[in-house]
């Protein structure tokens, strides 16, 4: 099939409109060599927002003609595209919003490479430098707003969602807008979307301004997952655990809706951070949340978060099934908790450095076979490895089912092998199993090949 494509080239609006003659050059030389591919990769995903697809490897085949250049001006730079996705322009001009994210990706690939990655400031193996380099890239964007009170909530949930569990993320997101709440989410569509597209009637009817609907993604989930039009300040972060990190720094609460192994990767990192003897005091409001339609998907996740972790990890969520004007509450009550404790302390509201984050949750796991079969998944181990090694356990067959590069892999080499205590193991089969049921794992209409193969 042949999709239509356009020709264009377009000015910055909002990123990066006054650069020194040194800067173009960097980027320059920089958008040409090592990054090139990744910044073509991510620049289309940009361009096909609004398209219902989610498969990296797919997306990158419907337009392999797409080129993406860098064209020097003496006020600074433009982007010129070729065979770019026609999804993406009306009446011929590239949608503002689209336009905004191209050169935010731009932004942030250029500057994780440049500043951080090849910085003698940062040494990626110790967990500070970490946590600052994350700190930079997202002050980089802009995102910091240090007069702000308290009032950013995380939402996460499944791209693959129903039209009734879509409905409800944004009659909650609504109910947030309205106690002035903003949101922040993985970008993507579904229940990554609901929650922004409601903010903004609740903020239309409060005469709030515009609100922050920022959208953390990273080269990785990007293709599959595009960032939807509503989010006003994108970031890519240079990998998964950054962008985890990120939204536990950034956010002063989150709310958990429906999804398939990506939020369940996303629920376990959450978990084993709060698990940690530091951060068992600190308030960090969590919801899990539904219509009344996924009542059985939270009881079969509470079980799996019991059998895996423990019966004490339950203190440190709640869950409430079809009340979206409850969730807000809580969340509001839970936020002022935040800022008290935060005020105490003495931290900043716009970025949450007294939380503690172990090396097993920063360090880049690659799911390739030998990595995802030599994870230890058994009981003979600390929690903390254990939760640390469920979540890449989980990160792997998101790899496997929408990103490119996984893709790929299960392609050459046949499926993931997970294999682990036999309890655990039947927990992991078992969460899985109703995830593929549910259609959880791709949208609705694709035919779903499981990329994994428990071992017990």
């Amino acid at each position: 099939m042949k999709y239509e494509v356009i020709d264009a080239v377009i000015a910055p609006k909002g990123q990066l409109e006054t650069l020194s003659q040194f800067e173009v050059s960097r980027i320059l030389s920089s958008s040409e060599g090592a990054l090139a591919k990744v910044f073509r990769d991510c620049s289309l995903a940009v361009l096909n927002c609004g398209s219902p697809l989610d498969d990296g490897k797919e997306l990158l085949a419907r337009y392999p003609d797409f080129s993406i250049k860098v064209i020097q001006k003496q006020r600074g730079i433009k982007l010129e595209l070729k065979n770019a996705p026609a999804i993406a322009f009306v009446d011929g001009e590239l949608i503002t919003g689209i336009r905004e994210h191209l050169y935010a990706v731009l932004r942030d690939v250029l500057y994780v490479h440049n500043k951080i990655v090849h910085s003698p400031r940062f040494d990626m193996q110790v967990s500070s430098d970490v946590t600052n380099a994350i700190f930079h890239i997202l002050r980089n964007a802009n995102l910091f707003e240090p007069g702000e009170e308290p009032n950013l909530v995380v939402c996460w949930g499944g791209h693959s969602i129903s039209t009734e569990e879509y409905d409800y993320t944004k009659e909650v997101g609504y109910q947030m807008g309205l106690r002035d709440l903003d949101i922040c989410t993985g970008c993507g569509p579904g229940a990554m979307k609901g929650p922004m597209k409601g903010a903004t009637i609740g903020h239309a009817k409060q005469r709030s301004g515009e609100g922050r609907y920022i959208g953390l993604t990273e080269p990785g989930i990007i293709a599959a997952e595009s960032p939807n039009p509503i989010v006003n300040k994108l970031v890519i972060m240079p990998d998964i655990e950054k962008r985890l990190e990120s939204f536990i720094r950034l956010g002063h609460g989150f709310v958990v809706f429906p999804g398939g192994a990506g939020t369940m990767e996303e629920i376990l990192y959450l978990l084993g951070i709060l698990l940690h003897p530091d951060n068992r005091d600190m308030p960090f409001p969590l919801i899990l949340t539904g219509p009344q339609s996924a009542t059985a998907y939270f009881n079969l996740v509470d079980r799996f978060i019991r059998q895996t972790l423990g019966e004490a990890v339950q203190e440190r969520y709640q869950i409430i099934i079809d009340e979206p004007a409850r969730v807000a509450i809580e969340m509001q009550k839970g936020i002022q908790q935040v800022r008290k404790f935060r005020k105490t302390r003495g931290d900043a509201f716009y970025y949450n450095w007294v939380l503690t984050v172990d090396e097993p949750f920063q360090r880049p796991f690659e799911p390739n076979h030998i990595n995802m079969s030599s994870l230890n998944l058994t009981r003979e181990q600390d929690t903390d490895q254990l939760i640390a090694n469920l979540r890449r356990a989980f990160s792997g067959v998101v790899s496997g089912n929408v990103k490119e590069s996984g893709i790929r892999a299960i392609e050459e080499k046949g499926v993931f092998e997970l294999k682990g205590d036999r309890a655990v193991m039947q927990a992991v089969d078992e969460l899985l199993s109703a995830f593929v049921a549910q259609q959880r794992m791709k949208l609705p209409g694709t035919k779903y090949q499981p990329c994994y193969r428990i071992i017990h």
